[in-house]
């Protein structure tokens, strides 16, 4: 019976690391779509924002409330997750708390901080459950939310209480079976929590217990390979991405905006013939974006690093004043997007293209315009994500390539071109204002 175990439990890990390497590959493939960009300048300055933001999650607290359970539920799921190479062992020799010998005094303490986890996991993500479907927090019930995002979210919340109840249980079966000097069940030592929870099974008969307990913990190994593998499909996959978006994260000060190189050089040579070269001109690419294609690898990384949060559509002011404009939204697209020409290419073969883009079929111009480019979503977002980039991308190639900006704006180029700024009356006549001044 145990051999049978074992073979089953291999079977089960060797499918579900499989299936992850196989999506692993497809996100990968999914990211490259855009133009290779990976920049690795002042390495150290990047690790401290990777351990600052991205581990240390410091931008989160400035909402205090939400930041410290969000820092139970990400701490005590990735550290209880340690116990799973124990448990991955067992499985695998059809042994149980191998650790435990190993370690010895200090495994009981060990186990009692991890179900400490445990509860700040399952009463966190209670509260989450309560703020998202009851308290209705506004940045929770945005539009772009509705159907599949809400029901992740809430999936991923009830999978995790699932997990850690399946877990608490297991332990408290095991030290009751403990106390009964079962075999197989030896003596580690008292668990602090579950030792509260004894009374409720010492009612059921050893048979029983064990029958629990073993369910248990196939259960919790199963729903941790499943989550594992679910991830591909989920928001959530900012749990592993958040690091490499954070280190690729752009370094410069906010508000600088990237200039265009073509455009840059064709000026130099306006102002200045004589740093023409004998070079043959580079073949003219495309201004800005109007797909996935067009923009950087660090845009297509952060939009599959978006935790759906919200917080930087709640402290946009073209979405506070009712505009179109969710930068939350502007992320879930360009993700969207990635997906529907991956699935496209797992179908037809790497060459598929259609007749979408990104601009136009996914996000609309009346979004893109809305923009005030203040930079307040990228100062929000927890991991250093910059929705800023593609919307100005999207809005260059808009002007640009397609000639398509609001009125006002075409009246202000107009100026610029003629009068060498914004306003319609001409250069010599630009400091008459402090004529007035003289007067008085």
């Amino acid at each position: 019976m145990v051999i049978i175990s074992q073979i089953i439990f291999l079977l089960l890990v060797t499918f579900a690391v499989g299936l992850f390497v196989r999506n692993m590959k497809r996100l990968i493939r999914n990211v490259k779509l855009g133009k290779p960009n990976w920049p690795n300048d002042q390495p150290n300055e990047r690790w401290r924002r990777v351990l600052l933001n991205a581990l240390g999650q410091k931008k989160m607290f400035k909402r205090p409330v939400p930041a410290i359970l969000h820092f139970f539920v990400y701490a005590g799921f990735i550290i209880i997750n340690v116990e799973i190479l124990e448990i991955i062992i067992d499985g695998l020799f059809g042994t149980h708390r191998i650790f435990a010998p190993i370690i010895g005094s200090l495994y009981a303490p060990f186990i009692t901080f991890f179900e400490f986890l445990a509860w700040g996991v399952l009463i966190g993500c209670a509260i989450f459950l309560i703020r998202r479907n009851i308290v209705k927090i506004k940045r929770l019930n945005q539009p772009e939310l509705k159907g599949w995002p809400r029901m992740d979210a809430n999936t991923i919340l009830i999978a995790e209480i699932t997990l850690m109840v399946a877990f608490l249980t297991l332990n408290t079966a095991d030290q009751v079976l403990q106390s009964r000097g079962h075999e197989h069940y030896f003596n580690t030592g008292s668990f602090f929590f579950t030792g509260f929870m004894m009374p409720i099974l010492n009612g059921l008969s050893t048979g029983q217990l064990v029958a629990l307990e073993r369910t248990c913990w196939w259960a919790h190994i199963i729903g941790v390979f499943a989550f594992l593998n679910y991830l591909y499909y989920s928001k959530h996959l900012h749990i592993l991405f958040a690091f490499p978006n954070t280190y690729y994260s752009r370094l410069d000060p906010q508000g600088k905006i990237r200039n265009m190189p073509e455009i840059q050089k064709e000026v130099q040579l306006m102002l200045d013939p004589s740093t023409a070269s004998n070079e043959s001109p580079a073949e003219p690419g495309r201004f800005g974006a109007k797909d996935v294609f067009d923009l950087q690898t660090t845009d297509l990384l952060g939009a599959f690093s978006c935790t759906e949060c919200g917080r930087c559509t709640a402290v946009c002011p073209a979405n506070i004043t009712g505009k179109l404009l969710s930068p939350r939204k502007i992320m879930m697209a360009t993700r969207d997007r990635c997906e529907e020409i991956g699935r496209g290419k797992d179908k037809q073969g790497k060459d598929y293209k259609d007749e979408k883009s990104l601009l136009g079929d996914y996000i609309s111009h009346e979004e893109i315009f809305a923009c005030t480019t203040c930079q307040a979503c990228v100062e929000a977002c927890p991991v250093n994500i910059d929705p800023l980039n593609i919307i100005q991308q999207l809005r260059r190639y808009s002007i640009m390539e397609e000639g398509n900006a609001p009125g006002n704006w075409n009246t202000m180029f107009t100026s610029i071109e003629n009068n060498q700024a914004p306003w319609q009356f001409s250069p010599m006549d630009r400091a008459n204002w402090a004529e007035e001044l003289k007067k008085d």
